[in-house]
């Protein structure tokens, strides 16, 4: 059963796809449960993942007292960088191997989650950086077998690293961005405690909620699973998978939820009610993008990244100049969705309509430019920067932008339609300005 016409076998095609998530507790509150959970994991010495800005917050500081009220010894690494870099996943596993922990809890956004998630495995299989990152750039052999227990607190919402066994960060000497991905780096548990969202500035939900947007809309116009050659042995089944029925569902409801709730969300921080349909829309595209996986925006969005020269975002610290991942994939979203819309144009429709746009009569010629419309608009209304040149890029930066997103096959590979460097350059071009 298809399901979809999407999904329609093809002759030595793949016939299945799994669906794995972490084990999610989700409730305003449910941090005070965290050494509760940390012992039924095994823990006794635990080591605390956050960065030196959330350090100073509440929510780690209950996390803390919760570990050690359980009667755990927990130790506070707060030297995470924002936008993690090779130099600082090194300092974490550093951290990580002379600590002698045998439990990890990150407090924190995706940055926090991802380094807790390099030094568990740097300090358990200690191994060079290159080791276990993704191919071109690493070696990608796989990780040798399971990691000390983790249990990941977001308090933001965009990433879902606490639901995928994604880890993202920087190579300073290439300027690029990559990651490790394996299904070990799951963490054990994942605490959602949407109370961690009052605190975030309007720019920030708006850069988290573009970051859900953007991994629900990927995941749903991705390549359908049944594209893919099957696999010689089931352990060999990858990762991301492409689009499925299950990533789907999940995915579509996490696009009305954003839209619905994005802009009041941002008027009044102190409204939980707005936040809490936030975190629990990034948690289902966590979930959806983390088996069927994103495409084209996530593959610019490295080099975006990679390359910013002097772009200082309200809200983040501002000792360097860096993009925030989501604002990083959402500038370059429309171009793509222009692009390949006709590729899968039902599946743009249907992103559009749970955005709240009006497809009745629509041609499928005109899906992705329908879907690019809804985000722009959004864009306005939240204050992402406009395109490519709002970060400060110009068009003598497209062949650098376009050269270092090549190498990210994993992801052009999931596109509905070849992506060519001839269309990344024009990708780049075309998301220089959108009003």
């Amino acid at each position: 059963m298809a399901l979809d016409p999407y999904f329609n076998r093809q002759e030595g095609g793949e016939y299945a796809y799994t669906i794995e998530a972490t084990k999610l507790k989700f409730g305003i509150g449910a941090i005070a449960e965290i050494g509760h959970d940390a012992k039924a994991l095994g823990m006794t010495r635990v080591a605390l993942y956050t960065d030196a800005r959330v350090s100073k917050l509440e929510h780690v500081d209950k996390a803390a007292t919760a570990i050690r009220d359980a009667g755990l010894t927990v130790e506070i690494y707060d030297a995470v960088e924002v936008e993690p870099t090779d130099r600082s996943f090194l300092a974490g596993a550093e951290f990580a191997h002379a600590g002698g922990f045998d439990g990890f809890v990150s407090v924190g956004g995706g940055s926090v989650m991802d380094t807790a998630k390099a030094s568990n495995l740097y300090a358990t299989y200690p191994a060079d950086l290159l080791t276990y990152v993704n191919k071109p750039v690493g070696k990608a052999q796989p990780v040798p077998g399971p990691l000390k227990p983790h249990i990941a607190c977001p308090t933001t919402f965009g990433t879902a690293s606490e639901c995928t066994g994604m880890a993202i960060f920087d190579i300073l000497d290439m300027k690029m961005k990559t990651g490790i991905a394996h299904r070990e780096l799951r963490p054990s548990l994942g605490i959602l405690d949407p109370s961690a969202l009052a605190t975030l500035p309007a720019l920030v939900v708006a850069a988290n909620a573009f970051d859900v947007f953007s991994h629900a809309i990927e995941s749903l116009t991705a390549k359908p699973f049944t594209e893919r050659a099957a696999p010689d042995t089931p352990a060999l089944r990858p990762i991301y998978q492409g689009a499925n029925p299950y990533s789907d569902i999940a995915c579509t409801e996490a696009i009305r939820l954003i839209g619905s709730n994005i802009e009041r969300a941002m008027k009044i921080p102190e409204d939980i009610s707005a936040r809490e349909p936030l975190m629990f829309a990034g948690m289902l595209a966590g979930i959806g993008f983390g088996n069927s996986g994103c495409h084209v925006p996530h593959a610019m969005s490295y080099a975006v990244a990679g390359l910013v020269r002097d772009y200082n975002p309200k809200g983040w610290p501002s000792d360097h100049a860096l993009v925030p991942h989501g604002i990083s994939v959402i500038v370059n979203a429309p171009a793509v969705f222009r692009l390949i819309g006709p590729a899968a144009a039902a599946r743009h429709l249907l992103a559009a309509k749970a955005m709240g746009a009006d497809i009745r009569n629509i041609p499928e010629a005109r899906a992705g430019e329908v879907l690019a419309d809804q985000v722009i608009r959004l864009m306005r209304a939240t204050g992402i920067p406009n395109g490519l040149s709002g970060l400060g890029y110009k068009e003598a930066d497209i062949d650098a932008l376009t050269n270092r997103t090549l190498p990210q096959t994993r992801l052009l590979d999931i596109a509905p339609r070849r992506i060519s460097k001839n269309d990344i350059s024009d990708l780049f071009r075309n998301s220089m300005y959108y009003w």
